[in-house]
């Protein structure tokens, strides 16, 4: 990673090299972090940041569910954010707020430690999101189950659910695969190790309800509303392993996949075995909508 710009930590703009925290701090021993991945675009009225009003509130809510005690307010998150990506100086970039518990005690109980917050931002490469964005990407049926509420809060986008992610990234990876699909203790599809996760059969576009265990993912909720504002629908429901050897598409959504195609789970090709219609005029939707060209949701769009 290119050391570019400075990241904003507890109200200041640090040197890049500079940005770091005590080998005590307490997010690197017991996971108590929660975070944010958000997007901005180089659009044709400049560079733009997607929904970042709706990643502050998810961030706010993470830490909610994680009883963190945030010493900036929402404003002050958005104003920083805005600030740090300016001083990048980058037209796209990936940006990653982080909320943890930070050096103080050491023990389970983080309380008496302050909530450290910090911000950076770095030039967007596709990298690991590339596989499924031109072609079909080949998933594995984790044999890792994805956490559920009884565990964690499931809908926060914590540092620790994403261990989880990681065991089923990395067994997928190293089986030959681009990517996990996880279920849950019940046998439901829930989404992929860092993505929602759709099917599309006979024309009707289905995915796992939130209640399944995944994320509210800002991606997910952005492709049902360009669906719902097209005329169509999305059909929330419990998946099956079967529904997805029996769909005709399966397609992934999230802030770096955007909208990527599956086309193989385990060693099932899935329709065609090639990315199919409705993946491909989705993908176009959702660039026209992130690049701006949209006018129907220039509202998701913060021009910095």
């Amino acid at each position: 990673m290119k050391e570019v710009g400075k990241i904003w930590m507890n109200g200041k703009l640090v040197p890049f090299k500079d940005a770091k925290v005590h080998v005590l701090t307490h997010a690197l021993h017991y996971s108590t972090s929660i975070f944010e991945g958000i997007r901005c675009y180089n659009t044709r009225d400049g560079p733009a940041i997607f929904r970042l009003p709706e990643h502050i509130d998810r961030f706010f809510r993470s830490a909610q569910l994680y009883s963190m005690k945030m010493r900036f307010s929402k404003k002050a998150i958005t104003e920083a954010i805005i600030k740090t990506v300016k001083t990048g100086g980058f037209k796209e970039s990936y940006i990653r707020p982080l909320a943890y518990y930070g050096y103080g005690t050491m023990g389970l109980t983080p309380s008496p430690n302050k909530v450290d917050v910090a911000i950076a931002c770095w030039k967007w490469k596709m990298g690991e999101s590339k596989a499924g964005k031109f072609s079909g990407a080949k998933c594995k049926i984790s044999s890792w189950i994805k956490i559920d509420s009884r565990s964690q809060p499931t809908h926060a986008k914590a540092a620790s659910n994403y261990a989880n992610a990681v065991l089923a990234r990395m067994e997928a990876v190293e089986n030959g695969y681009d990517e996990a699909i996880m279920l849950n203790s019940y046998g439901k599809v829930v989404e992929g190790s860092a993505e929602n996760i759709f099917i599309v059969k006979d024309g009707v576009i289905q995915t796992p309800p939130l209640s399944a265990g995944g994320l509210g993912g800002i991606t997910r909720d952005s492709v049902i509303q360009i669906v719902e504002e097209n005329g169509e629908f999305v059909m929330e429901c419990d998946l099956e392993r079967d529904d997805l050897y029996l769909a005709d598409e399966i397609f992934m959504t999230g802030t770096a996949a955007e909208i990527k195609s599956i086309t193989q789970v385990d060693k099932v090709k899935i329709g065609t075995g090639k990315m199919g219609r409705t993946t491909k005029a989705l993908q176009k939707s959702f660039t026209d909508v992130v690049m701006a060209r949209d006018e129907r949701f220039l509202p998701w769009l913060t021009f910095i």
